[in-house]
């Protein structure tokens, strides 16, 4: 019941239960594609650099107000206890990216031979390397707020990894899209970076600045960003329901496929996080870094792996399916080990 409790009031109506409004705009989305393809054929008009535009609006509606909450001059204090930082970083860029590959391949190309054609197995493996390279820097400050985790370390934790994205995010999924054997565009790839990190997060930044600059801090955190709490949430689903609707063919074929790509997300982020978890444990850090730390690079940063897929391979490709399953089983993966971890404290010292 404790539990129960902490979670109505750390996560918001539409993020406790998006699971089941991701369902509810795949059952909306495939309807539409199957009985109005109308609407999907007329949205396709709407491209640039192979970039979808009624899209591109509302990824920028899921990640802008995001960015808004990233504090950047919180980069100062990066020198207090590092250790938890230099965790995330490892277990963000340095093996993450590579376990989800490992994984994913594994089951698409091994365990899921006789069920998945190969030319499919390829498109979900790209998905799946999109998700993995692309560490939470949103969700993260409620997975951390869910266990007592200390504010100004996640903060950090979170500017940090939103630099890093800028730099390392492109090289990681060329050179594991190359080693898959998939073939992608350099300039599209750095185009969607800079569409969906470097714009919305400079914008984010402006804002902040501007914000609590004419209205202070206290105006800016208790009343502007509240203002925005739906409009990610919101951008999140219109966007899922076009998805599926250029998806509706391959699900209505394949059905099954949904669940088969979840399998391997699914282990993926329990196995992160259990790698970040004993590794803080065993470095002697506190709960309230500890968890956080496990969190943030077991949870992925779906926004900008949907909003890359699709312009790498369109929305109505097999890579931006394998996407939104991400986000399909993100909330309640992560709210089981967000369980684990409160369950567990007493693993931990006592924090400082």
């Amino acid at each position: 019941m404790q539990q129960t409790t902490e979670i109505s009031k750390g996560i918001s109506f539409f993020e406790k239960y998006l699971t089941f409004w991701v369902i509810i705009c795949m059952a909306v989305g495939v309807l539409i594609g199957k009985y109005i393809p109308e609407i999907p054929y007329f949205l396709r008009k709407f491209e640039f650099a192979q970039v979808s535009i009624p899209i591109a609006v509302l990824i920028w509606l899921m990640i802008y107000p995001m960015m808004m909450k990233v504090d950047f001059a919180s980069i100062k204090n990066v020198g207090k206890n590092p250790q938890g930082l230099i965790v995330t970083w490892i277990v963000n860029w340095l093996i993450k990216p590579f376990t989800m590959y490992a994984i994913a391949w594994f089951f698409f190309y091994i365990v899921f031979k006789s069920v998945i054609p190969a030319n499919l197995a390829k498109d979900y493996l790209a998905g799946a390397i999109l998700l993995g390279a692309a560490p939470c820097t949103a969700m993260v400050f409620v997975w951390s707020h869910l266990t007592n985790g200390k504010p100004a370390y996640t903060v950090v934790q979170v500017a940090t990894n939103d630099l890093i994205i800028l730099v390392a995010f492109t090289p990681i999924v060329a050179l594991l899209m190359g080693i898959s054997g998939i073939k992608i565009p350099w300039d599209t790839l750095i185009l969607s970076v800079i569409l969906f990190v470097v714009i919305p997060l400079a914008g984010g930044a402006t804002t902040r600045y501007s914000v609590i600059k004419h209205r202070g801090e206290d105006y800016f955190l208790k009343t502007f960003i509240p203002k925005f709490n739906n409009v990610t949430i919101s951008g999140l689903l219109l966007t899922l329901v076009i998805i599926f609707a250029f998806q509706g063919e391959v699900i209505i074929n394949n059905p099954l496929h949904i669940i088969l790509i979840a399998i391997p997300l699914t282990i993926q982020t329990y196995l992160i996080f259990f790698i970040s978890y004993i590794f803080t444990k065993q470095i002697k850090l506190p709960h309230n870094i500890a968890a956080p730390a496990a969190l943030v690079g077991a949870s992925n940063f779906f926004e900008l792996a949907v909003a890359v897929a699709i312009s790498l391979f369109g929305a109505d490709s097999p890579v931006a399916l394998a996407t939104t399953v991400g986000v399909l089983v993100e909330v309640p993966v992560m709210l089981n080990l967000v369980s684990i971890a409160n369950k567990t404290r007493q693993w931990f010292i006592p924090a400082n």
